[in-house]
C-alpha cells in the first residue's frame, strides 16, 4: 500500500510541475488553425497557429479580409456554390478539402470544418472554423498515386510481356492439310500469367501429319518453360519416329530427365498421326494419350462420343508412364475435337459448380453434325457465357473432313 501511495504522490507531483496554460493560450497555439467569421465571411478572430502557417499579421486579416479571400479561385467558387449554402442549411460541415493562399503566394492544402454559432435568441451569430494542415496527407496521397501509377504501368508491361510470351508458345499458323479443315482457339483466362496450354499441327514425311494438344501444370514462367520444351520435343520426336505412343514416350523421358528432383513438372498430352485414307476419302487417325481428357468424335450422322484412351498416365511423373492409344477413321462430314480441361473445369452457374465432361458431351451432341469452324465458334461462345468462371486457359483444336460439295449443298 505504501508503494502505491508513493507512486500516486509522484504522479501528482509530476502533473503539478507541468506549466498551466490559459484558455486563450491554448486557442492561440493549438496544433490546428482556428478562425471565427461573421455571417458574411469577414474574419473576426484568427489564432496564431493559422497566422504562422499563412505568413500574415493579425491586422492584415481581422476585419479586412473574408475567409473566401484566403481561398484559391477554384476553392472560392466551391465555397460560394456548395460549402456556404450547405453550411447555412445544415449548420455544420466537416472535413472539406481546400487550398489556402499564403502571403508569399504558396498554397497550403487544408481540411476545413465549420460550425454556425447561434446567439441567445437562437439566431445565427458567427461561423467558427477549424483548419487542419493537410500537407502531410497531400504528400502521402501524391506518393500513393505515383506508386499506383507505377504499379499499373508495371502491370501493363507485364501483360504485354505475357502476351508476347504466350504467342511464342503457339504456332503462328497451322499446316494446311489437303482435304482437312482445321480450326484452333486459345482462350486466355488471365492476362496476368502465362498459361501452359499448347497445340500444333505440322507435316511429317510420306504424306502424313502430326498434331498435338496438351496442358502443362501450373502457370507463369516455369510453366512456359515446360510448354516450350514439350512443343519442340514433340515435333522432334515425331520426325524421328511418328508412332504416337513412341512420341509421348520420348517426351516422358525428356521431362523426367529435365525435371527430376525437388521441382517435378508434368503435363497431359494427346498426340495424333493423320494419314490420308486413299480413295475412300477422309483420314486414318491414330491417337496416343498421356493422361489427357479424351477427344470427341462428332460424326456426320450426328453421333458424338468420347474417343476413350483409358489408362494413359501423366507425362513426366513416372519414368515408364503407360501411354494409351486408339485408332479411328475420320470420314467426310466427321469432326475430331480436342480440348484442355480449362473448359470442363470452368465454373458454371447453370451447372451449380464445375461445367464437367458430361455437360460438354451433351453440348457437343447438340452441335453435331458440324464443321471444325462451327464447333470452335460454338465453344468460343460457350466460354464467353462463363465469364470470370473460366479460371484456367483453354485450348481447342478441331479437325474436320468436309463433305463432298454436292452432299454439302444437299
Amino acid at each position: 500500500m505504501d508503494q502505491a501511495a508513493e507512486g500516486e504522490e509522484q504522479q501528482q507531483a509530476m502533473f503539478s510541475a507541468l506549466p498551466e496554460y490559459s484558455a486563450e493560450d491554448l486557442y492561440e497555439h493549438a496544433p490546428c488553425g482556428y478562425l471565427s467569421t461573421l455571417l458574411d465571411g469577414t474574419i473576426a478572430k484568427i489564432n496564431t497557429t493559422l497566422l504562422d502557417w499563412l505568413g500574415y499579421a493579425r491586422d492584415d486579416l481581422v476585419g479586412r479580409r473574408t475567409f473566401s479571400d484566403l481561398l484559391t479561385v477554384g476553392g472560392r467558387l466551391y465555397h460560394e456554390t456548395h460549402f456556404a449554402p450547405l453550411l447555412r442549411m445544415q449548420g455544420e460541415i466537416n472535413g472539406i478539402a481546400f487550398e489556402l493562399k499564403a502571403a508569399d503566394g504558396s498554397r497550403l492544402p487544408v481540411l476545413v470544418t465549420s460550425t454556425v454559432k447561434a446567439g441567445s435568441d437562437g439566431q445565427p451569430l458567427l461561423i467558427r472554423t477549424t483548419v487542419f494542415d493537410a500537407r502531410d496527407r497531400r504528400a502521402y496521397e501524391t506518393e500513393l498515386l505515383r506508386a499506383r501509377q507505377e504499379s499499373e504501368g508495371e502491370r501493363e508491361r507485364l501483360k504485354r510481356l505475357n502476351a508476347t510470351l504466350q504467342k511464342t508458345l503457339l504456332p503462328p499458323a497451322l499446316a494446311n492439310v489437303p482435304g482437312l479443315d482445321v480450326t484452333a482457339h486459345y482462350h486466355i483466362a488471365s492476362t496476368d500469367e502465362v498459361g501452359g496450354d499448347f497445340y500444333d499441327l505440322f507435316p511429317l514425311a510420306s504424306g502424313t501429319w502430326g498434331f498435338f494438344l496438351g496442358d502443362v501444370c501450373g502457370k507463369g514462367a516455369a510453366a512456359a518453360a515446360v510448354t516450350s520444351l514439350a512443343r519442340y520435343t514433340l515435333r522432334a520426336a515425331a520426325v524421328y519416329d511418328p508412332d504416337p505412343a513412341a512420341v509421348l514416350t520420348n517426351l516422358n523421358t525428356v521431362m523426367n530427365h529435365e525435371y527430376a528432383g525437388d521441382d517435378p513438372r508434368f503435363c497431359t498430352v494427346i498426340f495424333g498421326l493423320l494419314t490420308p485414307n486413299g480413295d475412300a476419302g477422309g483420314f486414318r487417325v491414330t491417337l496416343a494419350s498421356g493422361g489427357h481428357p479424351p477427344a470427341l468424335l462428332m460424326r456426320a450422322d450426328g453421333q458424338v462420343d468420347h474417343l476413350s484412351t483409358p489408362g494413359g498416365q501423366l507425362i513426366g511423373v513416372l519414368p515408364d508412364a503407360h501411354i494409351a492409344t486408339t485408332t479411328v477413321r475420320l470420314a467426310p462430314g466427321d469432326t475430331l475435337l480436342l480440348h484442355t480441361d480449362g473448359l470442363t473445369e470452368a465454373h458454371s452457374a447453370g451447372a451449380g459448380g464445375r461445367y464437367g465432361d458430361e455437360a460438354f458431351l451433351e453440348f457437343a451432341r447438340s452441335l453435331a453434325p458440324t464443321t471444325a469452324d462451327g464447333a470452335v465458334a460454338a465453344i468460343r461462345d460457350l466460354l464467353d457465357t462463363f465469364g470470370t468462371g473460366v479460371d484456367d486457359d483453354t485450348a481447342v483444336l478441331a479437325l474436320g473432313v468436309p463433305r463432298p460439295t454436292r452432299e454439302a449443298h444437299e
